[in-house]
């Protein structure tokens, strides 16, 4: 009995892949009756790869450590998954084959490769996240596609399925969507599907899942554009998924969506809906349509026709490694058609970022963004947002700000909830609301934070920013105004002074300098940058906070 080398499975993935990098598949000859010691290797290597891949790590058997598709025997194949199984026993994982396939190799027996995936929650999480924003013009089938995934029946072809998700009269009577929503999808470890169809809560949703996909519905109507962009800065949303009607193609804002998720570097794959409206050409003409623009010089992605469940495992696995690489499915939320290759590309889907940033960021001190402010009876104050960086535990002392005259005031973290179910502990990049008891609600805003008192935040009214004028009709000059979006800031502000030059045109670039109308807000050198004013738009990233000074700061916090 040969044994493949040490080093064969589970290296070739930490060697090639850089610390930003999400998890790669893991080649692995074959596991035929290892020894004692060879298994106790292996599976401590998948602890790590586990720990890595936050949860989860995808098998490759019968791949050699430098890619070459041997293959095993049938018999080979069996005794290697065997060995698979035992190894996930072991460390409380459940492992589910993603595919097969049969490969040419010089040798009479059919060989096969074999694909498996192997998943376990994370000891310090209820379950692995992954936040997706949902783009497309209005009547693209947005909602209607979330509510059939969500609710596990499929729509009637007359919006019944999105009816579920609207939370406002006029949404219901014009069925379109005008709030951000949220809506939960869960797979458990064996990859299977946990929605609402046997009746569950949310509750019970969460604690069926190993997995749990939050799909941020944004707005499709242009009225409602500043609310989308709002979604997509703030949300921090790990890709975004962009729905185009196979009848209407590229039409009203979904070239202005696109534009954002490329400008906002968010990873996106894309959805054709209605394809039971349309004739196989239409959907075609489509589809070619869309890989034209995505080719084109300004996106430089790589369209990814997605027509079966190999198609699928392989577009989760070159979109996690790629963010050229766009995956395009076709499906109907009316007859169903493929819908199933979209839940196994979610289910596969990993996280896309790993867990050496979170471990990184979880050691900062706290920063939870404010993006919703509600008031809940028997509660008091609950605001929604996410926590950028630390850990925010219950009882936890914090301060929020910067208020109108620029001060931070003390709060107590009473209760955490994640996904509509109580959490204790809440860790860097994730989501979640935070109950404040009988904070007065009139005191928070949106674009507020909430951090460590001794963080000693960053207060600023004029900030300098390196922009490019994506589009002006005339000229961009000193004293025009604009809607500025950083995270979860949104604030009307005037350009003060644009360095090195008198006035700017649409493609040129330069920096910027700032001055909010309203209040000083927190900002930090780095952060990413949109605005918007009209038909004018333009991106950039801050490079120069002017902070209050260092002692007026310390006399504006209210402690």
């Amino acid at each position: 009995m040969t044994h493949s080398p040490p080093h064969s499975l589970l290296s070739a993935v930490g060697s090639s892949s850089s610390p930003s990098e999400p998890q790669r598949a893991t080649p692995e000859l074959k596991l035929v009756n290892p020894s004692q010691y060879r298994f106790e290797h292996l599976v401590t290597q998948m602890k790590w790869r586990l720990q890595e891949g936050r949860g989860e790590a995808v098998y490759q058997i019968g791949v050699e450590d430098n890619g070459l598709l041997v293959g095993l025997a049938d018999e080979e194949m069996r005794a290697s998954l065997k060995t698979l199984h035992r190894m996930a026993e072991k460390v409380g994982a459940d492992i589910t084959v993603l595919r097969e396939r049969e490969v040419d190799y010089d040798s009479d027996v059919p060989r096969k490769i074999t694909e498996v995936l192997v998943r376990k929650v994370p000891d310090n999480q209820q379950f692995l996240d992954l936040r997706v924003a949902v783009l497309g013009n209005v009547d693209s089938g947005k909602s209607t596609l979330l509510g059939v995934l969500t609710q596990g029946e499929l729509d009637n072809g007359r919006g019944r399925a999105r009816l579920n998700l609207f939370r406002h009269l006029h949404e219901i009577q014009s069925g379109r969507t005008s709030s951000i929503s949220f809506e939960i999808l869960g797979f458990n470890s064996r990859g299977e599907v946990v929605n609402y169809s046997d009746s569950r809560t949310a509750e019970q949703i969460c604690e069926s899942s190993s997995k749990m996909i939050t799909f941020i519905d944004l707005a499709g109507h242009h009225k409602y554009l500043r609310t989308t962009i709002f979604g997509l800065t703030s949300y921090c949303p790990d890709c975004a998924l962009l729905l185009v009607s196979a009848n209407t193609g590229i039409a009203g804002t979904t070239r202005e969506h696109l534009g954002l998720a490329l400008a906002l570097k968010v990873p996106f794959f894309i959805v054709v809906s209605k394809v039971d409206l349309c004739s196989k050409a239409t959907v075609e003409r489509t589809v070619r349509q869309l890989e034209r623009v995505l080719k084109q010089p300004g996106c430089h992605k790589l369209p990814l026709l997605v027509t079966s469940d190999d198609d699928a495992v392989t577009a989760a696995q070159q979109f996690a490694q790629s963010p050229n690489v766009t995956p395009i499915f076709t499906l109907s939320s009316v007859s169903g058609e493929s819908l199933d290759l979209l839940k196994v590309f979610l289910n596969i889907l990993p996280p896309l970022t790993n867990s050496k940033e979170q471990e990184e960021l979880m050691q900062q001190l706290t920063e939870f963004q404010v993006d919703e402010i509600y008031t809940v009876p028997e509660v008091g104050t609950v605001v929604g947002g996410t926590l950028s960086s630390g850990i925010c535990r219950e009882g936890d002392q914090l301060v929020v700000g910067p208020t109108d005259d620029g001060r931070f005031l003390e709060l107590k973290v009473c209760s955490i909830q994640r996904n509509r179910s109580a959490c204790r502990v809440l860790r860097a990049g994730q989501a979640a609301t935070l109950a404040l008891g009988d904070f007065d609600r009139a005191l928070l805003r949106k674009g507020m934070v909430m951090v460590s008192p001794e963080m000693n935040p960053t207060i600023c009214s004029v900030f300098e920013a390196e922009i490019v004028l994506l589009f002006h009709a005339t000229t961009f000059r000193r004293g025009f105004q604009v809607t500025v979006h950083v995270g979860n800031v949104r604030q009307t502000a005037v350009v003060e002074k644009i360095h090195a030059k008198d006035k700017l045109r649409t493609g040129e670039k330069a920096v910027v300098r700032f001055r909010f109308l309203k209040h000083p807000e927190y900002l930090k050198v780095g952060a990413k940058l949109l605005f918007r004013e009209g038909v004018t738009k333009g991106i950039g990233h801050v490079t120069d906070v002017q902070a209050i000074a260092a002692g007026e700061a310390q006399a504006r916090l209210g402690f």
